[in-house]
């Protein structure tokens, strides 16, 4: 209570030594040096410590950046009048603590006497004298609330809020807050000069902020436990990345284990060849040596018979004799928490693999990745023309013919094929189709209309779409609304039943597809009407970076959005039979490529294609009479 009263005590005496971050007497004044006003050294740190991202810090008064040094709040230079005028204010108080000690004086008439009441009911602090009128003059006082100001200091009683008295209308509380003009003004000012301003009650105002800063307050403590949850799944993240690479480590080794003895066994093996080989060679040599020692005793014998002196002198013949190496990981109250980042870590780590030498190189292997890919698996020819296409299971969709072929085949990525037998639905035109979750089929039959069927067949409900062209489009979003697009430029958004029109889009371009993520976002494709552009809007039609198909001519998008919420795009240019697809991820509203496959050679017969997702590792591609299964390694 103290502490309370002596702030309020500063500040009605001394508005210019006021903090207006911790509304209390400045400490360490210290300005920012672009715009030039002034706070509590201890507040601008607190007000850095979420900002220390940047390298400038924005004035909580009037949004100027003032750029800060290494030291940041530090290096800001003190006020120095404000820091001496506080000095003076607390010499001529005794302290802060010493404000309870100075008396009230009256505001009830000009004597400056010392307040020994307040009125609650005038509003003012009364000496002896105007206490004493107050008792008396009854026909102008009774009933008014008068309170010892010995029980207001001790703090036994509470005197309310207690306005400022307006400078212009001395008498007039300033009880008013003027938003325009961001000051509190009174009654009479509001009539004088604030006519056409948005005007609130002072305590109303007060009370409405106060709900704020509560509102603020339990947000900051939802958002703390948010991210402190994060981080205990960033954690286990951890701890399973851990787990994978000491699999990675045991693989490894086991694998050197395993190396080593093979290779231990083919020393041994190579060994004891080169010692066999060795005997051998030393079998042989033996063998020469042998018939070189015969040779030299035949060659003694011989000479001793010849070198005999009693054989004389006779005439006789004269005879003669080498033979090497390996490779790396994102606001306040509203910043999107972020919750799937951990986790994707923890699969990449999972899905490392290890890859064994082959059987002709004398190492053990690498950490590789693979690199993403995609491959045709299957491809199916059609009954007739495909005119609409949905996912059906995570290998299986459901193709839509009109004219001759009519009714809808369900068609698996093994080639399986069988007719949808619900009636009516076997032998109707179907221009487009989306299932839901409960099984039910929106059905495109027209230009006009879309009903929505349930799994056994019955009608549930018919949507009529305002539209001037001659066929709609229609998909749905993971929460199951039904998108339905008209080649124009709106996109409408249903609920489930197809009752209740939920949102129309505006889009920049003329829209004939349509995909959805699990956060709402629409993902939209011009397909073959130019411009060929792929753009995301939100649901109130704000728009990203629309993506734009460069040369050659003639090569449309296709889109599909995957379960994660990253979104294929096929480039289908028909003249050359090829298409390209490239994946995206998505940043805000704007797409951001990750990878571009190889493009792949299909039949193109017509200009309508369409490309589904049925899982992370699975994409359905249709064009004309062809049906193409898509299996991605990423």
């Amino acid at each position: 209570m103290a502490e309370k009263c002596g702030s309020e005590k500063a500040s009605n005496s001394s508005p210019n030594l006021i903090c207006p971050l911790c509304l209390d007497i400045f400490v360490e004044a210290t300005i920012l040096t672009s715009c030039g006003h002034t706070f509590c050294r201890r507040c601008l740190k607190k007000y850095d410590l979420t900002h220390q991202d940047l390298d400038h810090m924005v004035c909580p008064l009037c949004r100027e950046i003032t750029k800060l040094s290494a030291n940041r709040v530090d290096d800001l230079r003190l006020n120095v009048s404000i820091n001496g005028c506080v000095d003076d204010y607390h010499a001529k108080c005794g302290g802060m603590n010493a404000v309870l000690e100075m008396c009230q004086k009256c505001t009830a008439c000009k004597s400056l006497k010392d307040a020994v009441s307040f009125c609650k009911t005038c509003n003012c602090y009364m000496c002896d004298e105007c206490l004493r009128c107050h008792k008396h003059l009854t026909a102008l006082f009774d009933g008014h609330e008068i309170v010892s100001m010995d029980d207001v200091i001790e703090g036994k009683v509470s005197i309310g809020h207690l306005f400022e008295k307006c400078s212009i209308h001395k008498q007039e509380n300033k009880d008013m807050f003027c938003e325009d003009c961001k000051v509190h003004v009174c009654q009479k000012c509001v009539l004088v000069g604030h006519k056409a301003h948005e005007i609130k009650n002072q305590v109303d105002f007060e009370q409405e902020l106060r709900r704020k800063v509560t509102d603020l307050a339990q947000r900051c403590a939802d958002k703390k436990a948010e991210l402190e949850k994060n981080i205990q799944n960033i954690e286990i993240q951890r701890h399973e990345v851990h787990t994978a690479v000491q699999t990675l480590l045991d693989d490894v080794r086991q694998a050197y284990s395993i190396k080593a003895k093979e290779l231990e066994e083919n020393l041994r093996n190579l060994t004891d060849q080169i010692h066999a080989l060795e005997r051998s060679f030393d079998d042989d040599l033996n063998v020469l040596k042998s018939k070189d020692r015969q040779r030299i005793k035949s060659i003694c014998s011989s000479i001793i018979l010849v070198d005999n002196d009693r054989l004389g002198h006779l005439e006789t013949d004269t005879l003669s004799a080498h033979i090497l190496l390996c490779e790396e990981l994102d606001v306040m109250l509203k910043e999107i928490t972020d919750h799937t980042s951990a986790e994707a870590i923890r699969k990449k780590a999972q899905e490392t693999r290890f890859k064994p030498a082959d059987d002709t190189r004398l190492d053990l292997g690498s950490i590789s990745r693979s690199d993403p890919k995609m491959e045709v698996i299957t491809s199916v020819d059609l009954q007739g023309v495909m005119l609409g296409m949905t996912r059906y299971s995570n290998s299986t969709v459901a193709i839509g013919y009109g004219g001759y072929a009519q009714g809808i085949d369900i068609i698996d990525s093994n080639g399986g094929k069988q007719r949808y037998r619900n009636t009516p639905l076997s032998d109707m035109n179907c221009y487009d189709l989306v299932l839901q979750r409960d099984g039910a089929l929106c059905v495109l039959t027209g230009s006009r209309e879309a009903y929505i069927y349930s799994s056994l067949g019955s009608r549930k409900a018919t949507i009529h779409v305002r539209n001037n062209e001659s066929f709609l489009r229609v998909s749905r979003s993971p929460s199951d609304e039904i998108i339905i697009t008209n080649y124009g430029k709106q996109v409408y958004i249903y609920d489930p039943t197809g009752y209740t029109l939920k949102h129309t889009v505006q889009t920049k371009h003329d829209t004939r597809q349509a995909s959805t993520t699990r956060t709402g976002l629409i993902v939209t494709s011009s397909c073959y009407t130019n411009p060929s552009v792929v753009t995301v809007y939100d649901r109130d039609g704000n728009a990203g970076e629309s993506l734009h198909l460069q040369a050659p001519e003639d090569v449309y998008p296709y889109v599909a959005v995957d379960e994660q919420d990253r979104v294929y795009v096929a480039s289908v240019d028909k003249k050359n039979s090829s298409v390209v697809i490239r994946l995206y991820d998505l940043d805000g509203l704007n797409l951001k490529e990750r990878v571009e496959f190889k493009a792949l050679d299909m039949t193109l017969q017509e200009y309508w294609c369409y490309l589904v997702s049925l899982s992370p590792d699975m994409l359905a591609f249709a064009c004309g009479k062809n049906l193409y299964f898509i299996k991605v390694s990423l």
